[in-house]
C-alpha cells in the first residue's frame, strides 16, 4: 500500500512538530496535524488520508474514541490506524490491536526511523 498522506492527531504541540518534521521533511509524506479528535474529524474528508497516526491519551476525545468514530464513516472505515502513545501497557496494545489497529508505537520514538517504520507497517 503506497502511503502519501498521513493524518496525525496529538494534543502535545512538541510531538506534533517532531512528527511533522519526521514524516514530512525526512519521510516525504504529506502530513496533516491536528490537536484533537474533534479537529481531526473536521478535516478528515477533505484531507483523505492513507493512514491515521493517533495519540491514545488526549483530553475530551481520546484516541480510542476517535478510532471508533473513524470506523463509523464509510470513507475512513478501512483506513489503517496506528497509535503513537506513551502508555506502554501490553494490555492496552492488545486491546487496540483487537479493535483493528495496525500497530501501537511507543513514545519516545526515533524520529529518524519513524517514516520507515510507518512504511513497513503499511506494507505488511
Amino acid at each position: 500500500m503506497a502511503i502519501k498522506r498521513i493524518l496525525h492527531v496529538d494534543d502535545d504541540p512538541d510531538i506534533r512538530s517532531i512528527v511533522q518534521f519526521s514524516l514530512g521533511s525526512i519521510g516525504g509524506f504529506e502530513v496533516q496535524s491536528c490537536e484533537s479528535g474533534a479537529s481531526a474529524l473536521k478535516v478528515v474528508e477533505a484531507f483523505n488520508p492513507d493512514i491515521f497516526l493517533l495519540d491514545l491519551m488526549m483530553p475530551e476525545m481520546d484516541g480510542e474514541q476517535l478510532f471508533a468514530e473513524l470506523r463509523k464513516s464509510s470513507t475512513t472505515r478501512k483506513t489503517p490506524v496506528i497509535f503513537l502513545t506513551a502508555q506502554a501497557l501490553e494490555e492496552s496494545r492488545s486491546r487496540l490491536l483487537a479493535l483493528g489497529a495496525l500497530e501501537v508505537i511507543h513514545k519516545p520514538f526515533d524520529p529518524m526511523e519513524l517514516p520507515d517504520l510507518i512504511r513497513g507497517l503499511a506494507n505488511g
